[in-house]
């Protein structure tokens, strides 16, 4: 199909705003909706292993809301069957609405010639009869999850079940103490939609359009990373995914763009906030540079002494703009601040209130800076730190 011309214009500062309203960070947030408000409108909320201030799904939230309880936040992404994890940007907790959109990736996964880790003969039939008869279940109560203490060195009912999952067999219903909670599809997923009846191509209009209105406006590259498609996965089905074409002053590639964000103009109030590294905000190196001129790197895996920035460097969002970056980690009830990068004196007060407001979420009475990378800040930013804490 052809692709029909942009007939909307949009300046670099009104894709900044269509973008930051599309993620929840401009405007006032819808608080009945809450947490489960968050992940429906975001389509996906990334997981990772690490935990600092609070692990990243916790933090997704917390960055849209404020000081959402973080009990809160388990229970409404676990339980009454109202999401399931499965591979998108990348593990992910997603709306189970959208089960039967991701239909397309579980044919692949059960299409696939090569696999990482050999499969046990049996070993997959005594999963899926352990979760009948027991379920749910961890790896660890399925058989252990690893055979050494390598990372990678599975044992085999962890190969089964991780197999299972991909296949969409088996489901990831919760995470308790940060260890899946292995359940069978046909008892965690609702009826209704359990089912792989939709073919590619309308799993991929759907996620297409659905990361169309969650980005509000992106290039093919940001759309296709949202939900870790293939460009021409993306190039089959863009023309007919309900997105429309723009071209964005600055930006030297083609766009699309959610309709709905078009017809009003993006206001409100701006949220100021820590951001997780990774908050579907800043995920996206390239975009992030594109929206916001500012490099965002995770350095966690990066050696200590090549670091930049620090170990978990959280950007900070002021004003619809990034502002700086903070390294925090925790000492009993004191949130340490160990390196802080501001990009200016203006941006002082608003790296301060974002600091007291996460020390004040994960029960911190005091906040302690450790290095400012500008030197001649730090005692504008102590000040600032004792009033708001005060």
């Amino acid at each position: 199909m052809t692709t029909p011309r942009p007939t909307t214009t949009l300046s670099a500062d009104e894709a900044r705003r269509i973008a930051l309203r599309a993620q929840g960070f401009l405007g006032t947030p819808n608080r009945r909706a809450g947490v489960r408000g968050v992940l429906r409108h975001l389509g996906a909320v990334q997981l990772d292993t690490i935990s600092v201030l609070a692990r990243s799904h916790e933090l997704i939230p917390y960055a849209r809301l404020g000081a959402v309880g973080r009990k809160t936040v388990e229970s409404a992404y676990w339980t009454d069957t109202h999401a399931f994890e499965y591979w998108s940007h990348a593990a992910c907790i997603l709306p189970v609405e959208e089960w039967p959109h991701f239909a397309f990736r579980r044919r692949a996964y059960r299409n696939r010639p090569h696999w990482n880790h050999e499969l046990p003969d049996g070993a997959y039939d005594q999963v899926i009869k352990q979760l009948k008869t027991e379920g749910p279940l961890t790896a660890t109560e399925l058989g252990g999850a690893k055979r050494t203490s390598e990372w990678w060195d599975w044992s085999g009912s962890k190969v089964a079940v991780e197999r299972a999952l991909m296949h969409g067999e088996v489901v990831c219903v919760a995470r308790r103490g940060w260890k899946r909670v292995y359940d069978l599809a046909e008892r965690a997923i609702p009826d209704a939609l359990l089912h792989d009846e939709l073919d590619d191509a309308e799993c991929l209009r759907r996620l297409v359009r659905l990361a169309g209105q969650s980005l509000g406006v992106g290039t093919r590259a940001d759309i296709a990373d949202y939900h870790r498609l293939k460009g021409e996965q993306v190039e089959a089905v863009i023309a007919d995914s309900g997105l429309v074409p723009v071209t964005v002053e600055g930006w030297g590639k083609p766009a699309w763009a959610d309709p709905e964000a078009l017809d009003t103009p993006p206001r409100g109030r701006h949220r100021t906030t820590l951001l997780s590294p990774f908050d579907s905000l800043v995920w996206e190196r390239a975009r992030t540079e594109r929206i916001f001129g500012f490099t965002h790197r995770l350095e966690a895996y990066v050696p200590k002494p090549k670091r930049m920035y620090g170990y978990f460097a959280m950007p900070v969002l002021a004003g619809g703009h990034l502002v700086g970056r903070v390294d925090p980690a925790r000492e009993g009830r004191t949130l340490v601040a160990r390196q802080v990068t501001l990009d200016g004196a203006k941006a002082v007060p608003a790296v301060a209130q974002a600091l007291v407001e996460a020390a004040s979420w994960v029960d911190c009475t005091d906040v302690r800076v450790e290095r400012v990378d500008a030197p001649e800040l730090r005692e504008s930013l102590s000040r600032e730190l004792v009033r708001l804490l005060a």
